[in-house]
Parts: structure tokens; sequence; C-alpha cells
């Protein structure tokens, strides 16, 4: 039986009609702050960031509870989806197991 579940979901969001990286940032940083306050999560801004028209938005989650983190990453998505100013050009999900069915400890 696993000990717990990691989650991580990430997101790429396209924006060609943003001219320069402050624009980006200033359509992008709102929403991964907003996300970080509301959800129990870590949100960061993984690849992109010197690209004016598209970012790469991670999100991970750690629990006990594999339909939490599954319903976790999947409001933290649509939340991502509906508040930004920006297209949605793809999303990946993985879960992965923690303990006798997961990851080895490495020490």
């Amino acid at each position: 039986m696993a000990l717990g579940y990691v989650g991580v979901l990430t997101i790429r969001v396209e924006m060609p009609w943003v001219a320069s990286l402050k624009e980006k940032r200033a359509l992008v940083r709102p929403v991964v702050e907003r996300l970080k306050a509301r959800y129990p999560l870590t949100v960061a801004r993984l690849d992109g960031l010197d690209a004016h028209d598209w970012e790469v938005i991670g999100v991970a989650t750690i629990s006990n509870d594999y339909g939490w983190v599954e319903e976790t990453l999947r409001m933290a998505a649509d939340y991502i989806a509906r508040e930004g100013p920006y297209r949605v050009a793809s999303e990946h999900t993985e879960i992965t197991s923690l303990g006798p069915d997961g990851p080895e400890d490495v020490d």
C-alpha cells in the first residue's frame, strides 16, 4: 500500500498577441500568486520565462489520498484556464505513489 501520492501538473499557456516580457508577466504572475493563496499547492513559472508569448506553469501537491491529489490538480488546472487572459495550449498531469509501491528512498 502506498504511503502517499505526489501530483504534478504542467500547463503551457500561450498569448500570441503579447509583445513584451513585462506585459506577459503582468498577465501570468497574478494568476500564479492567487493560485498559491487559494489552494494547498506549490506553484512555479517553469519555462518560457524569456519568451514573450508563452509560458509553462508547474503545480505540485502531496497527500495520502489519491483522489484528493487528483481533484486538487483538476481544480488548479480549471482555475488557471479560467482566470488568465491567455489560451491553454497543453496540460499534463502525473501522480506518483510513494512508499512500497512507489519510488524508493535514496540515502
